[in-house]
């Protein structure tokens, strides 16, 4: 039954072809063979088949299209392999119906496009930036071909050039599709690269009102509100300040002039020493100073009494860092000198008046002795202090420190600091230490030595015309010594001048009691 099927249409096709001759039933027969109705636009070739479709060659039928649908560019884009249709593969060059179907009704679409999925990328207008979020018809005007969408920024965005055209119609050559704002316009391709700060700038920031023509080069064209030195310092800012920041400054002061800026000079500020008056006169500017003194005399603490030559003794890091080298000097700073400062023994002119090196004539108000010690100071003092490893040969002069004395200090002594006054007997200093209340005299080394009071050595034998025998070894001191004396001790050899008490004869054989009795007992006589 099948097979049966086919021939009849085999036969049916086979009669349509011997029978084409009669065009008014070729017309019948395609119009029963016709998938369905065409279009609206081609309603009025619905029975003319030919217009569209060759019965020998149907690759030929692409060519029809074209031949009918010049659409102006889409042929051009073809043969420069440009556009939407120029990318097209080669097998679907000139395949329309591909794309475009037809015979779908009147109101069919046959441009199968749909905009949510249509890469754009396949089309001389890639989507870059923000171009990438803009609806289809925001380009693609109604009842206009897509290809007639203008490719040019200045079609679109006319509205939007705050340039107001000034900067022409090629919107692309500095501006990108990220952001109006986000510029790549090369500066440095022009007569003004920009550099450091420029970078940063705004446009308009140079290019007042949007005019870019004739802006001027010149830093003080932009910048002579910023200027500080208000033009005292003249028009040329780039001889000293960089594009990078004002504050910066780049002119190398040793190089460019006779005055190179060492230590503080160096973070001194220009008008410290450049006073406008200086600047504006190139003769004024030739006498600036270059001394010290020149521009530091309202600083000089020492108000001219050391001369001019600052540089003698400070340096330029710091006035309180001294270089001067007393050392060299007839009078070298040693101890306590070290850290004086300069007026405490400099007071008048320092080239003038002659400094004297004498202690005494710095040190007289300090001078405890009241000048009984005379001047020369350093013969018992030194530089690191009055009381530090005082220094004085006692043993030359009349008081030789022996013993305990050697170890005294000297305001034991020497009540007071004039030294000369002072008494040289034991009794002086040591009356209240004398246990004998003077009984025994005041000639106390006659039996004591300087090592110790305890230490004592006396020979009455020896030392003395009265020699201790027999019942005289067993006496005390005060059993003789009974009173005392303002001096030496000055005791009587007559045994009456002791014995009186026990002198039973009455004076009457005399005071001579020796001449009977011995000094073992009264009762042993030794009569001749």
């Amino acid at each position: 039954m099948h097979q049966l099927f086919q021939l009849i249409i085999r036969f049916v096709l086979f009669s349509a072809l011997m029978f084409a001759a009669t065009g008014s039933y070729a017309d019948t027969l395609e119009s029963l063979l016709m998938p369905g109705p065409v279009t609206k636009a081609h309603e009025k070739f619905e029975h003319d088949c030919d217009q569209c479709h060759d019965r020998l060659r149907k690759e030929k039928q692409g060519h029809l299209c074209l031949k009918c649908h010049d659409h102006e560019n889409i042929l051009d884009d073809f043969n420069n392999k440009a556009g939407f249709h120029g990318r097209l593969p080669k097998d679907t060059k000139y395949d329309c119906k591909h794309c475009h179907t037809e015979h779908e009704g009147r109101n069919a679409k046959i441009v199968l496009l749909n905009p949510s999925t249509f890469n754009h990328q396949n089309t001389d207008f890639h989507l870059t930036g923000a171009h990438k979020e803009v609806a289809c018809n925001a380009c693609h005007k109604d009842n206009k071909k897509y290809s007639e969408a203008p490719r040019d920024c200045y079609s679109c965005h006319k509205k939007s050039d705050v340039h107001k055209g000034k900067q022409g119609k090629k919107c692309g050559s500095c501006h990108k599709t990220t952001n109006w704002k986000q510029t790549k316009f090369d500066h440095d391709k022009t007569d003004f690269p920009l550099k450091g700060a420029h970078k940063e700038a705004r446009c308009d920031a140079c290019h007042i009102n949007k005019n870019y023509k004739d802006t001027p080069k010149k830093c003080i064209s932009c910048h002579q509100i910023n200027d500080v030195h208000r033009g005292n310092y003249g028009k040329e800012c780039g001889d000293c300040h960089s594009s990078e920041k004002w504050q910066k400054i780049h002119f190398d002061h040793n190089k460019k002039t006779d005055f190179p800026l060492y230590g503080k000079h160096k973070k001194a500020s220009c008008n410290s020493c450049h006073r406008p008056s200086d600047v504006k006169s190139k003769q004024a500017k030739k006498k600036l100073p270059k001394t010290c003194h020149g521009c530091h005399k309202n600083d000089d603490s020492h108000k001219g009494r050391y001369g001019d030559k600052c540089e003698t003794c400070h340096t330029s890091s710091s006035w309180q860092k001294q270089k001067f080298n007393h050392d060299k000097t007839d009078f070298p700073l040693r101890g306590k000198h070290q850290k004086l400062s300069c007026i405490q023994c400099h007071k008048g002119n320092l080239y003038k008046d002659k400094t004297d090196a004498k202690c005494i004539s710095c040190h007289k108000a300090d001078d405890v002795h009241k000048g009984k010690q005379g001047d020369k100071c350093n013969s018992c003092h030194n530089e690191k202090g009055w009381h530090v490893n005082v220094f004085f040969d006692h043993d030359l002069t009349r008081f030789p420190l022996i013993g305990m004395h050697a170890a005294t200090q000297c305001e034991e002594c020497h009540i007071t600091a004039e030294y000369g006054k002072t008494p040289l007997e034991c009794n002086a200093c040591h009356a209240d230490d004398d246990v004998h209340k003077t009984r025994l005299g005041m000639d106390c080394e006659r039996c004591h030595n300087p090592n110790s009071w305890m230490t004592w050595l006396f020979n009455h034998n020896r030392d003395t015309d009265f020699k201790l025998d027999g019942a005289h070894k067993k006496l005390g001191c005060y059993d003789c010594h009974q009173t005392k004396t303002g001096g030496k001790v000055k005791a009587s050899t007559d045994c009456i001048s002791c014995h009186r008490s026990q002198d039973i004869h009455n004076r009457q054989f005399g005071p001579q009691c020796g001449n009977c009795h011995s000094t073992k007992s009264f009762k042993d006589i030794n009569i001749r």
